[in-house]
């Protein structure tokens, strides 16, 4: 009688070679080389009767077969992981790795101290972190959890809202002590202002201000500096004092207590933006992914409470 599951072997080269994204860094991950794990996933492929992976000379990718493949073996394993650590007498001490993928603002601003608390708790976790301001693909690209900014689209995808990130305006010291400060939103018009251009669209993203009777504003910045693909250049511009940026209050609460800026329009605060932590609703997650998704969204909400006492200071005064 043979048997059923000898193929597990290629079934793990499978996920790997896709995880670490080429046969050459598949192979050094599992110490052999590449041309074993090729006849592995052939071997594979011709089991199941269909192409798993498109294979050029520069690149791999999933077919839609190959999707599909992959989404179920990585439940299946996460499936034997779950019950090894139950049947080792660990099933209150998190174990294994989890891919998530957050943007620049997320991932150097607010993450770090989120992820200092969880691998506090939960040593044996591996997070594989992926910083990027580009949407990937869960699935295909291999990570579990991805954390995304503003509105979501009807994707399919589950989300976990993490927190509504206010905003502020801020400027150097120097630009306010050389331009002023702006006492209204009316007169930002006369003022270097710093826009970010949303790579999803090409078109400036609107400063969300409040007005002195409530009234929402969706304000477009203009300016002779425009900032792309990573809205932290704007931070960065402004620090270096070519003129005033929108960022969010977790990013701007250390470089004002530094003194590095100041917060202009405290009045026109009062709008957020939310981050949201997704995954994909028929993917068994791991403990590890599950205890991580409860981290986040616990801390980041304690994190929000914290910071609620609103505008940090004035800007000085022309």
């Amino acid at each position: 009688m043979s048997r059923r599951f000898d193929h597990l072997g290629d079934v793990e080269t499978f996920v790997t070679v896709v995880e670490k994204g080429s046969l050459t860094a598949g192979a050094v991950a599992l110490g052999t080389t590449p041309s074993v794990l090729s006849r592995a996933i052939t071997r594979l492929e011709g089991r199941l009767g269909v192409q798993l992976l498109r294979r050029t000379t520069r690149r791999l990718s999933l077919t839609e077969q190959g999707r599909l493949y992959l989404e179920q073996s990585r439940a299946a394993f996460a499936l034997i992981d779950d019950a090894e650590r139950a049947m080792q007498g660990q099933g209150d001490e998190l174990a294994g790795s989890v891919r998530l993928s957050v943007p620049t603002t997320y991932g150097h601003h607010r993450l770090p101290v989120l992820l200092r608390r969880f691998t506090a708790r939960h040593p044996q976790v591996r997070i594989e972190l992926g910083i990027s301001n580009r949407n990937v693909d869960l699935v295909a690209e291999g990570y579990d959890l991805a954390i995304r900014l503003g509105a979501l689209p009807d994707s399919g995808l589950v989300a976990r809202r993490l927190e509504d990130a206010p905003l502020c305006l801020i400027a150097a010291p120097d630009y306010v002590s050389r331009e002023g400060a702006p006492a209204a939103v009316d007169e930002l018009a006369r003022h270097r202002c710093l826009p970010f251009v949303m790579p999803s669209t090409g078109r400036v993203s609107p400063w969300l201000l409040r007005s002195a009777d409530g009234r929402d504003l969706d304000w477009l910045p203009q300016g002779h500096v425009q900032v792309s693909d990573d809205v932290l250049g704007a931070v960065s511009l402004a620090l270096a004092g070519l003129g005033i940026c929108q960022t969010y209050d977790f990013i701007a609460r250390d470089l004002v207590a530094a003194g590095r800026a100041v917060e202009l329009l405290p009045q026109a605060r009062g709008r957020t933006r939310p981050f949201s932590l997704i995954y994909a609703p028929h993917r068994r997650l791991s403990a590890a992914s599950r205890g991580l998704i409860d981290s986040l969204v616990a801390d980041a909400a304690a994190e929000a409470v914290q910071a609620l006492p609103g505008a940090f200071r004035a800007a000085p005064g022309p």
